[in-house]
């Protein structure tokens, strides 16, 4: 004499996967219209500073930090490109023009060359 909850209950839950589904499918869509490919690649590029970060993290908790510094170099490297990255995305972005306004998106790109060399030079040295 079990009353039908669980169906009740499996049919929301179906409803909420195929409703998330839905919104995944439409979330991607629309970004890959909109984006240009210049912000797709660095899109791209974040997403593998990202894995490449978490990465070196469970190394670390797997195996073992021995050469610490290595291992910080490369977790701050990661990281600082990842912020310089982020921050040349804003600047060349269309939609944010206004808040940019007397940055063009090349001296943008030159900023951030200029920024990640002396990053790279700054985690070179601290390896050492």
């Amino acid at each position: 004499m079990a009353k039908p909850v669980v169906k009740k209950h499996s049919a929301s839950v179906s409803s909420t996967i195929n409703e998330l589904k839905s919104t995944i499918n439409t979330t991607v869509s629309d970004y890959f219209k909109s984006l240009t490919p210049r912000l797709k690649l660095i899109d791209f590029f974040l997403t593998f500073l990202v894995a490449l970060g978490v990465l070196q993290f469970v190394y670390v908790i797997l195996i073992g930090n021995f050469p610490f510094n290595a291992f910080l170099g490369g977790f701050i490297s990661c990281v600082g490109q990842f912020v310089l990255l982020v921050s040349l995305r804003l600047q060349i972005n269309d939609s944010n023009k206004k808040l940019f306004d007397g940055i063009s998106p090349e001296r943008s790109f030159g900023d951030f060359i200029f920024a990640s060399l002396i990053l790279h030079f700054i985690v070179i040295h601290f390896i050492n």
